[in-house]
């Protein structure tokens, strides 16, 4: 069977699994799984942006990092791979080149170039809530809408760290008691639907405030041992 292949711009090259920037890949101690493919990729998070002191050195694919193209790093996604990065706040957009791998901070899903970031309002926060959707630039007419963003009327955009999520109501109840005991809050409890049409119950810590709270939350919570939380944005 041929590698999985996506749709790539005109003049670029397909992804090609088996290159060793899309295998799995160790970094910190943790391992990382490569998607096999861009197409239907969604997903919301906070967005991060590196710039002069990677310019001009080499992206994980071999190209050279312009901080004045539209590019981006993402842990998961194959290399090369499109996405619009929407600021779910202001509602601007880019289309970025995912050509690198990151970023390894903790609790971002893509790092963008200066010039996306620039684009995207978000050179002087450092960060922004973001939603990822893999596009096809050569056709247009075949990719998803783009989500609403706040200053279009849609709800602010709300920021969870998903601890866990259980099967049994009572295992989720349990846990947050925990987190509570030990000076988290607010702490929830979702019903989170799935495809197969039963129930898990995610146990939640939030919604916080913003990056800078939910960084502070993920500090505390890693000092009391407590690991593989998640940013979820709702």
């Amino acid at each position: 069977m041929p590698p999985p292949r996506v749709a790539a711009s005109p003049g670029s090259s397909p992804i090609r699994s088996n290159a060793a920037y899309n295998r799995s890949y160790v970094v910190h101690g943790r391992r990382y799984h490569v998607l096999p493919a861009c197409a239907g990729y969604e997903n919301r998070g906070i967005a991060s942006w590196y710039g002069p002191g990677f310019n001009g050195h080499r992206t994980s694919n071999g190209e050279v990092y312009n901080m004045y193209a539209m590019t981006a790093a993402s842990k998961v996604l194959p290399l090369p791979c499109w996405v619009r990065v929407t600021n779910l706040r202001n509602g601007r957009q880019v289309v970025v080149k995912v050509n690198d791998r990151g970023p390894f901070v903790a609790n971002r899903i893509i790092d963008l170039s200066y010039a996306a970031a620039r684009r995207l309002g978000m050179i002087g926060t450092g960060t922004a809530i973001v939603e990822l959707q893999a596009v096809d630039p050569g056709r247009p007419a075949s990719n998803p809408p783009p989500p609403r963003a706040e200053t279009q009327g849609a709800p602010r955009p709300r920021l969870y760290l998903q601890v866990g999520a259980f099967a049994q109501h009572d295992n989720a109840r349990h846990l947050a008691t925990a987190l509570k005991d030990l000076g988290f809050g607010p702490v929830v409890v979702s019903k989170l639907p799935r495809a197969d049409k039963q129930t898990l119950y995610a146990v939640r810590l939030g919604p916080l405030a913003d990056v800078s709270a939910l960084d502070a939350a993920a500090r505390k919570m890693r000092s009391v041992g407590i690991h593989g939380f998640r940013v979820r944005v709702e």
